[in-house]
């Protein structure tokens, strides 16, 4: 019966599955700006037009927000059901490159010596390592080893619980290292949430204020994002639930795309930078063969001869990095195919195909 459930339980039925707007039912921590920076607009802004063909799966798939960035101007924007410029979306997973980009600041500061460092180094708190030595690099290329189900169907899962539960840290904290860490890929929110535990402790700040301080003022970011919490005063959600705008979601694509420079400041450095977006080959991927899909929280793709490297979420929250064409793409939205190429959601070579024809790609 529904009031014998657990309380996360309770509230993953009162309010359904998992939406773009759900920072409207969650506590939330701001993400401030400083100096706004807006786009310039390309000579050819919004001249060119979505296909019919693509613009009826952009419509099947729920978008709200594209968004083509090309030589730093915007070449297209467009906004559906109602949203504008100015729309927050929740980024889904796509917040851990955020996370991502995060520790690669902490790193720069020497603040922590070396992604080698052991995890206890950070979290003395996590004491279920059952003598496997669990490192920073183990939790960003996904190959902790970590005893959790990603799975987003069931009610009870770990990820429900960490989405609709109020005791964020005290779940991650408490997982078992069950196999050897290093050694395989295997996508877990959990890892990304134990790392955003490592930077409030290391920065001595939560993580909305690292993120404002390193990322969201040097960005010139407009609008103040949203990030998530397990409970007032408690958490945010690193894994997933930063909410912000498509153009504002574009700076981190071009500070990556710029290795690691916006507006001429170093925000991350250039050699992490380079390790983040390079597939992590030493771990085991699908088929038992090198990982040559994903970095450090970054996905990674060639498409049409073009390496593209990415963030996601899961209802195709997608930035897109094209260095070969000195691009960024943002698309937000409400849904993304089932049907995966490997491991790439398959909408994605439609949005990449529209953003090439932008800006000039065959």
């Amino acid at each position: 019966m529904l009031f014998l459930a657990p309380r996360y339980v309770r509230s993953a039925l009162i309010h359904g599955y998992a939406r773009i707007d759900n920072y409207s039912i969650f506590d939330n921590r701001e993400v401030k700006t400083a100096n706004p920076i807006p786009w310039q607009h390309d000579s050819l802004y919004n001249l060119q037009k979505i296909q019919s063909a693509q613009l009826s799966e952009f419509d099947s798939f729920g978008t709200t927000a594209f968004v083509v960035i090309r030589d730093k101007k915007i070449v297209h924007e467009e906004y559906w059901d109602g949203t504008t410029d100015t729309t927050r979306s929740n980024s889904f997973s796509a917040a851990k490159s955020i996370v991502s980009l995060l520790i690669g600041c902490l790193l720069d500061e020497g603040k922590i010596k070396s992604l080698d460092q052991p995890v206890t180094d950070f979290l003395p708190d996590f004491k279920n390592s059952n003598g496997y030595n669990l490192r920073l690099k183990d939790l960003l290329t996904m190959s902790s080893g970590l005893d959790w189900d990603e799975g987003y169907s069931s009610l009870f899962s770990p990820t429900t619980e960490a989405y609709y539960g109020s005791h964020l840290a005290d779940q991650v904290l408490a997982l078992n290292v069950k196999e050897e860490p290093g050694k395989v890929f295997n996508y877990q929110s959990c890892n990304t949430q134990l790392l955003s535990l490592v930077i409030e402790k290391v920065s001595g700040k939560t993580l909305s204020e690292f993120a404002s301080e390193k990322l969201w003022k040097p960005l010139g970011a407009e609008h103040p994002a949203l990030w998530s919490l397990d409970r007032a005063d408690g958490v945010e959600k690193g894994y997933c639930c930063f909410n912000s705008t498509a153009t504002d979601f574009a700076r981190i694509g071009q500070m990556v795309l710029d290795s690691g420079q916006f507006n001429n400041q170093q925000v991350v450095s250039k050699s992490y930078l380079k390790e983040a977006t390079s597939p992590a080959t030493w771990l085991k991927g699908e088929n038992g063969g090198p990982l040559d899909y994903y970095g450090y929280q970054f996905w990674i793709l060639t498409h049409k001869g073009h390496k593209v490297v990415y963030a996601r979420g899961i209802l195709g929250q997608y930035i897109f990095i094209i260095p070969s064409l000195d691009a960024v793409v943002v698309r937000l939205g409400t849904e993304r195919s089932k049907i995966q190429v490997r491991h790439v959601p398959k909408d994605i070579f439609t949005y990449l195909d529209t953003a090439f024809a932008m800006v000039g790609a065959n």
